[in-house]
């Protein structure tokens, strides 16, 4: 395996290492700034790859923030692996997520940002949106990086196999056949409202973490995804309805 580095908004560097037995790429995404922010951090086994992409764009010790959608492996497994090699590094997410798990699980004390509360870099400033259980997690959250206008979407428009680093093709119809293949998405009444509410954000690049970065209409693509799993939903529930009654 390689992880592959491409700068795909301004001083937004998309590290990308494709897994052939899952048949996914796995991104991470650092923002070059004063304070440099990582959003995911890989897990633990590719940690060593994806230290070696980072130290092509800067050294490591440089590293201020590190952050990701979710408490999940491939999110934050080389968390404080990232702690270890950045002196001054500290993890950053919602209060859900610090609260259940990363004050425990994080080698230094995180720091937590409530809903739409913005963490200034250094000349780059990024907001943290709330998504609970978007696509899945209580905790659930996004970064919104408000001067290039991207938003780096976590696990949301996941796709299976191998990505260019920006594209301009369709992101919502792959995504619905990786959702019939893992079925990773909480389908609940909020789930497609949060994925439409994205839009108003108004990003013009969406940072995949399962997929390409997406340059394009990317309000009409969280529109149309939310609108599938609306769809989703409303099947699921006439199903479930059916079932009684027969």
């Amino acid at each position: 395996m390689d992880t592959v580095v491409d700068e795909i908004a301004p001083d937004t560097y998309r590290l990308s290492t494709y897994v052939e037995p899952v048949d996914l790429v796995f991104n991470q995404y650092l923002l070059m700034a004063e304070e440099p922010l990582l959003f995911h951090c890989g897990a633990r086994q590719l940690f060593p790859l994806v230290g070696d992409a980072v130290a092509r764009v800067m050294p490591l010790e440089r590293l201020r923030w590190i952050s990701f959608g979710h408490v999940e492996s491939d999110e934050c497994g080389s968390m404080n692996d990232w702690l270890a090699v950045a002196p001054r590094a500290e993890v950053v997410h919602g209060v859900l997520g610090v609260m259940v798990s990363l004050a425990d699980l994080a080698d230094r004390p995180p720091r937590m940002l409530t809903d739409g509360e913005t963490l200034d870099l250094g000349g780059r400033v990024v907001r943290w949106v709330d998504t609970s259980h978007v696509p899945h997690g209580w905790e659930s959250g996004l970064l919104h990086d408000e001067g290039t206008g991207t938003l780096f979407c976590g696990d949301l428009f996941t796709s299976v196999g191998h990505h260019p680093a920006l594209s301009t093709s369709d992101l919502v119809e792959p995504a619905m056949v990786a959702e019939d293949r893992f079925h990773a998405t909480a389908l609940t009444p909020s789930t497609g409202p949060t994925i439409r509410g994205l839009a108003a954000l108004e990003p013009s690049t969406l940072a995949l973490m399962h997929g390409p970065a997406f340059s394009g209409d990317a309000a009409a693509a969280l529109e149309g995804l939310g609108a599938c799993y609306d769809r989703r939903l409303a099947d699921a529930l006439e199903e479930t309805g059916a079932a009684r009654r027969s």
